[in-house]
């Protein structure tokens, strides 16, 4: 017999868990599962590369809730079991195992796979990527092993474990194929801040780069780069991104594209099935209406929190605005709001203190801020760029204006 649900959540990460707990709070009282394919409770992924990795937080203290909070809860943990197939017209679920579940309402929060590199010896033992806490157990003891480290990927997973490793005491060189750090995530004048950063540090830090094979037998010894120079190392990690865990749905009938496409309820194009999170591909408000797939943990909470109370029964829709962050030695970045398609930016305080921030614009309109060391800019600048207010470019550089000032009241 069928074991049935009358809320299926697929992946156990915080897209998953909060959409669980969001629903109790706004008052359903139908079945609830989590599904996932890790033995783990759900837990908590960006200490992975940073705290989680450096030693500084224990397993325990990764935990989105203990135990007994989801036995309390009546949520159901099905641990372990990978789903492979979606029958979206009988609503039910088959796992790896041949395991099948029935759903009234089914939401895919099953984020991705680290996208590997399309290189011989790229599946080495001692090639790793930081996605799962076994991931990151299997990166700890390893690098507590050797010396030589190659980081290829400058997004902010490569940089923060470079910055681990540098400050462990190992040789670090990090490899970006693009022609900055944080393409993706930053502009300009951040990626160089903390390319310079990194170097000061002792990181041969390297950008640019077009990387031709890896060395060695049944492990990697080095990375061979075009013109034939090679990076010795003992040990390689990889974080050039993830592959959104879509397959399912789009074998369902799901529309898919760069992840998988949802409304501004978070829903899919199969009937009485959401998507949230890091593969979930939605038009943005903040990016100008682009359609966007953010890989961040306010994303993924946000997201849970506009599904659970839609299946709660209230008309909500998805209009939350972004932001991201990351600990490198001693520089805490913020970055809130998407600064593509800016037009002008605008520098307030001195980088070379280390504690400044980046006001990005489009048509004299905060879009986004990148602040360094400045939690006070982070947070008020939130006003700025939803109130939309125009103001002159020699008051925003100011830091001695607080950013609030300058929102209507």
């Amino acid at each position: 017999m069928v074991q049935c649900y009358d809320v299926i959540i697929v992946g156990g990460g915080h897209g998953g868990a909060h959409t669980a707990i969001a629903l109790r709070q706004h008052g359903f009282t139908g079945s609830i599962a989590i599904v996932g394919d890790e033995a783990e409770l759900p837990y908590e992924r960006p200490p992975l590369s940073k705290e989680y990795f450096s030693g500084e937080k224990v397993r325990e203290r990764l935990f989105i809730r203990p135990e007994a909070f989801w036995q309390d809860k009546n949520i159901t943990l099905i641990t372990s079991e990978r789903v492979v197939s979606i029958d979206a017209e009988a609503h039910s679920i088959t796992t790896a195992a041949g395991r099948s579940f029935g759903y009234g309402r089914l939401v895919w929060a099953a984020g991705g796979a680290p996208r590997r590199l399309p290189l011989d010896k790229g599946n080495a033992a001692n090639v790793l990527a930081i996605r799962t806490l076994a991931d990151a157990d299997r990166l700890r003891e390893a690098a507590a092993a050797v010396r030589r480290v190659a980081i290829i990927g400058g997004g902010y997973i490569g940089l923060e474990a470079a910055a681990v490793l540098t400050k462990a005491g190992k040789q670090v060189t990090l490899l970006e194929m693009q022609d900055r750090v944080l393409a993706r995530a930053a502009g300009e004048a951040l990626s160089r801040f903390v390319e310079q950063a990194h170097r000061t540090h002792g990181v041969d830090l390297r950008v640019g780069i077009a990387i031709e094979a890896l060395e060695g037998d049944a492990l990697v010894t080095g990375v061979r780069l075009a013109g034939g120079e090679v990076i010795p190392c003992d040990l390689l990690i990889v974080g050039i991104g993830i592959v959104p865990e879509v397959a399912p749905l789009e074998a369902a009938g799901a529309t898919v594209g760069n992840g998988v496409l949802v409304d501004e309820r978070c829903a899919t194009s199969l009937a009485d099935i959401y998507a949230i999170g890091d593969l979930a591909a939605h038009a943005n408000s903040f990016a100008d209406g682009a359609t966007v797939r953010l890989e961040s943990v306010q994303n993924a909470v946000d997201m849970a929190m506009t599904v659970a109370r839609t299946i709660a029964g209230e008309a909500v829709t998805y209009a939350a605005l972004p932001w991201f962050w990351s600990n490198q030695y001693d520089l805490k970045i913020q970055t809130i709001g998407l600064s593509s398609g800016h037009d002008a930016y605008i520098v307030r305080g001195d980088p070379a203190a280390g504690s400044f921030s980046i006001l990005y614009t489009r048509d004299g309109k905060v879009i986004a801020l990148d602040c360094v060391n400045m939690a006070r800019d982070f947070i008020q600048g939130r006003g700025l760029i939803t109130s939309g207010v125009l103001v002159a470019p020699d008051v925003l550089a100011d830091p001695a204006v607080p950013l609030k000032t300058l929102v209507p009241q």
